[in-house]
């Protein structure tokens, strides 16, 4: 017990450092310009078939690709870095204003946001190293393999599933406002506060109706064993554009991704940490 207690006073201890505060606050800038590129992404997917890959990987991409890129990705880098550890320690000692069920959803949720954010640190440094991978081409790839064996199919269609209940759980956080319980809401005036609320809404609905558009088309790739359907967010928005109305729906897509970019630059300021 006493090595548990140590344990999470050293933790508590990380989780307080002001550096680790203003890093993590840092990233939440990062964070938002992927989410501005990704929406320019979805932009230029809808009305002008690019062949950038669809996700927050050629976002980061299309800003290496800019002057001073490497530089701005190895910042948000740092950044996400931090986020990650902060919400690793969240997951591990964290939300204790919380109790029993919701404690342990939002400790889950803090492990769920430590993956991505170390995933997409991890893909900045891969972008500055000049690695040309496409993430959507290793996913059809790997989703390929891996229907091809025993049971595979079923694997698949169970990862779909998560990825479009994930999405969904995203459109309820944001339609609920719940977000609101992480900001510091006492900081606002009224005006500040009615933005961010519609930044949130519009950009946690935006986010979760695009996972859960790709996780529905990972199911149907798997029970069609179609490997190309399974190639995650790229798949989904020019699955999207395809239909009808679709380069308009991706529009207005845009729009709240981008929202949700805009609302990472209010976190930087409001969020708790």
């Amino acid at each position: 017990m006493s090595l548990t207690r140590n344990a999470e006073a050293t933790a508590s201890r990380t989780a307080d450092s002001r550096w680790l505060e203003l890093l993590a606050r840092a990233g939440f800038i990062g964070y938002g310009i992927v989410h501005l590129l990704f929406a320019w992404i979805i932009l230029q997917i809808a009305f002008a078939g690019s062949g950038e890959e669809g996700n927050q990987n050629g976002a980061l991409r299309a800003l290496g690709a800019q002057p001073m890129g490497k530089f701005l990705l190895i910042a948000i880098a740092v950044g996400l870095i931090a986020m990650a550890i902060w919400q690793a320690l969240e997951a591990a000692v964290g939300h204790h204003a919380k109790r029993g069920k919701e404690r342990l959803f939002e400790r889950i949720a803090s492990a769920v946001r430590t993956a991505v954010f170390l995933w997409l640190a991890w893909t900045s440094i891969q972008v500055v190293q000049d690695a040309s991978s496409n993430s959507a081409d290793q996913q059809e790839q790997f989703s390929e393999k891996l229907m091809a064996s025993s049971g595979g199919r079923g694997l698949v269609g169970f990862a779909g599933l998560v990825l479009a209940a994930v999405g969904i759980g995203m459109v309820i956080y944001g339609y609920k406002k719940k977000f609101e319980r992480n900001l510091k809401t006492n900081e606002m005036n009224g005006k500040t506060r009615q933005t961010v609320r519609r930044l949130g809404m519009a950009g946690y609905i935006a986010r979760g109706a695009v996972f859960a558009v790709a996780g529905l088309l990972i199911v149907v790739a798997a029970i069609n064993y179609d490997p190309e359907k399974a190639r995650g967010l790229d798949a989904a928005l020019r699955t999207l554009r395809d239909q009808p109305y679709g380069p308009f729906i991706l529009a207005l897509m845009a729009l709240g991704i981008a929202a949700f970019g805009v609302y990472c630059f209010f976190q930087s300021r409001f969020r708790k940490i």
